[in-house]
């Protein structure tokens, strides 16, 4: 493929300024340090079972500033943190493989770390071609050798002045500061020189060539690390196992050291893998090829994730070249690149949504179809995925740097469904909501962590397409307040969006591959942006981590509308596919009506069957439960349909107590706009009431049953 048109002009500027941005100020690119932003350092060294922790002593630390301070107003001050000291105390001594540690106690300091294994030079391979200008190329940082993030442990009970590569720093008593060097960094204690030496171990290289006979996610693993093709981004999933896509590739590694190369392509593909220990100075070939589980395409049915990042601030510049192979590597069918903001004014890749608009990009084909679309934001209110506009729409965030809660999502959602697009939220809840509770995470201990709090009132003004059930947020706390929403008469699609971020390579879920949850549409004829939109918007989906699942009632499949008498029965039966699958259920607005479990051991499609009757208005949809596995990219594997619609005597299902929630919902909103919301003037405050009043209209009329 022609270089310039994967990497045009304009979007080549754009890419030179970032790698500006990135090396005058390192992972933030200079975003207004929001809590999350201020984070960006400390998330590529925590592992992910450690995160709660650490922001469970933010929260702490800032609550002992602000004595007294109600939760919410402590959970909005929580960028005041020293977050390097929150670091090494979540750490509590212990150091994840890739970190380094210099502790500087009285007497002295001492280096802390695994040794790293450093090849001993041999002639050298070509890094490898990545589309685009030199210009551009150039002014990226950060393509191939990963820096070693190193954190500065003081124990003095006085101040000791630090010197990392001519950086000087008066480190305050018992302080802590995570910088990040590399091998042949200036590092001094109070004018003592530290000396990286002592943690680097040189061995010999051998090489190992690696073909898939297609493009594959490749892992090459050491004992104490991974192993790249040169100039290659040192990408880490979820669990921190190293990754790099591609075919027939070349890889430098240490000779006489055990290693394991592990292939795989997205979830519709197992693993193979080889164990080895090469010869020095040998060239070793590698044939593995994934083992396909299954094939959607083949059956009419297209994976997407809704929500994909190329740039968003990160360690390195994402370039398009990296998300062309990432989807093909993945066999990822749909791919939504989003052009966004972090924290300040400054729209990510809004040129090259600018370029390509309402086009196809160049390295789409047949079964692959990848399409710049837009996250529209508001951390008070919600994130909003837009799929395939016409064109660009005239405002992409509110609520940041300095601007105003306003107006509602309510409007950008209608000015990106005027422009053609799916529109749905993303990444929508944490933890914090219950399966049978009442919905207190509306007003969380953080106003604004992102949470998609006017869904509530969007959904039932028919102004959203989807919810990403399927997320790096809480699964089971979204897929409780789906439910919810459906049993209230909202009518959304299941969809999947991961938040996977290409310009970060360490960064527990968003430096996962694109696609490691996806949503699956049916669609009717070729793959297109138009007809999988239409597939989306029309609910015939599901969304999953891993496993293939399938819906039928009496022969329909997810998004169809049954319209029965009272007392008829249709006919159930859900099938799941997977290595992980552990249970498959069946549910209702009354809630799990039927269920299967597999066996110890059992490798067999999974399947249960139900025969139920229709006595009131009702939903049907299937769910997979998940053992822990190696493929699953987050904390909880999972899968879930969109629903099966059961009308009884033309009424759909509404029930109560699923109205009564979403209305004290709205109750709660209003009241946390109220408390917490930037406004410029009271109307701005009466767009909102009069947007919850709407949707209350809404729901009353679906309590007294007249829907």
């Amino acid at each position: 493929m022609h270089a310039e048109a994967m990497l045009p002009e304009p979007v080549a500027g754009a890419l030179e300024e970032y790698g500006g941005l990135l090396g005058e100020h390192g992972i933030t690119w200079g975003e207004p340090e929001l809590h999350y932003v201020k984070f960006f350092a400390r998330r590529r060294v925590l592992p992910p079972e450690l995160i709660d922790r650490f922001w469970k002593l933010v929260f702490k630390s800032v609550a002992a500033r602000h004595p007294g301070e109600p939760a919410d107003r402590i959970g909005a001050r929580l960028s005041e943190a020293d977050y390097d000291e929150v670091l090494r105390d979540t750490l509590a001594g212990e150091l994840p493989g890739h970190l380094v540690a210099l502790r500087v106690g009285p007497d002295g300091h001492t280096l802390q770390g695994t040794p790293r294994t450093v090849l001993l030079p041999s002639r050298p391979l070509r890094p490898v071609e990545r589309a685009g200008s030199r210009r551009a190329r150039e002014g990226l940082r950060g393509r191939g050798e990963e820096r070693i993030p190193l954190l500065v442990d003081s124990s003095r009970d006085a101040s000791c002045q630090v010197l990392v590569d001519g950086t000087e720093r008066l480190l305050a008593p018992r302080g802590a500061w995570l910088v990040e060097v590399d091998r042949d960094s200036t590092i001094a204690v109070d004018g003592a020189q530290v000396l990286l030496e002592t943690l680097l171990r040189p061995v010999p290289a051998a090489r190992l060539r690696l073909v898939a006979g297609m493009p594959c996610r490749w892992s090459v693993m050491g004992a104490d690390g991974g192993w790249f093709p040169p100039g290659t981004p040192h990408r880490h999933d979820y669990h921190g196992r190293p990754y790099f896509h591609g075919d027939d590739v070349v890889v430098e590694v240490p000779a006489g050291q055990p290693l394991t190369v592990t292939v795989a392509r997205g979830m519709e593909y197992g693993e193979a893998t080889r164990e080895l220990t090469p010869d020095p100075g040998a060239e070793h070939l590698i044939r593995l090829t994934p083992e396909r589980l299954y094939d959607a395409a083949a059956r009419g049915w297209y994976g997407g994730d809704m929500h994909v990042h190329l740039n968003w601030a990160g360690d390195l510049v994402g370039v398009p070249a990296d998300a062309a192979a990432a989807q093909h590597g993945e066999d990822l069918h749909v791919l939504n690149l989003l052009a966004g903001n972090v924290s300040g004014r400054r729209v990510y890749d809004r040129e090259a949504l600018e370029h390509w608009i309402d086009r196809d990009l160049p390295w789409s084909d047949v079964t692959h179809l990848a399409r710049m679309g837009v996250e529209y934001r508001n951390d008070l209110l919600g994130h909003i995925y837009a799929f395939a506009p016409r064109a660009a729409p005239g405002r992409f965030h509110t609520g940041f740097d300095g601007d105003a809660d306003w107006p509602p999502n309510a409007d950008g959602l209608r000015e990106l469904r005027g422009l053609g697009a799916l529109v749905g939220y993303s990444h929508p809840f944490g933890p914090w909501i219950t399966d049978d509770g009442p919905p207190k995470g509306v007003v969380s201990p953080v106003p604004r962590n992102c949470a998609a709090r006017e869904l509530v009132a969007d959904a039932a003004l028919g102004l959203v397409d989807s919810l990403d059930v399927l997320t790096h947020a809480s699964i089971p706390a979204t897929a409780a307040v789906y439910r919810r929403l459906i049993g209230a008469g909202n009518r959304l699609a299941v969809t999947a969006g991961t938040d996977a971020m290409i310009s970060f390579t360490r960064s527990d879920n968003q430096s996962n591959p694109p696609g490691w949850a996806r949503v699956y549409a049916r669609v009717e004829g070729e793959l297109t942006a138009r007809s999988f939109a239409a597939a989306v918007r029309a609910g015939r989906t599901f969304a999953t981590t891993g496993p293939w699942l399938e819906l039928s009632v009496d022969g329909h499949g997810p998004g169809h509308v049954i319209h029965a008498r009272r007392g008829d029965r249709v006919s159930v039966t859900a099938r799941a596919v997977g290595p992980e699958v552990v249970a498959v259920r069946i549910r209702t607005a009354d809630g799990v009506r039927a269920g299967a479990e597999r066996l110890p051991g059992g490798a067999e499609p999974l399947t249960v069957t139900a025969d139920l009757r229709a006595d009131a208005p009702t939903y049907i949809m299937a769910e997979v439960l998940c053992d822990p596995h190696p493929r699953t990219m987050t904390t909880t594997g999972y899968a879930l349909t969109s629903p099966v619609y059961v009308d009884v005597d033309g009424r759909r299902v509404a029930r109560a107590e699923d109205v009564r929630w979403c209305l004290e919902w709205l109750d709660l909103l209003e009241d946390l706009i109220k408390q917490h919301a930037r406004l410029a003037s009271p109307y701005q405050f009466g767009d909102h009431v009069s947007l919850l009043e709407q949707a209350r209209a809404v729901y009353r009329v679906r309590l007294d049953g007249s829907v």
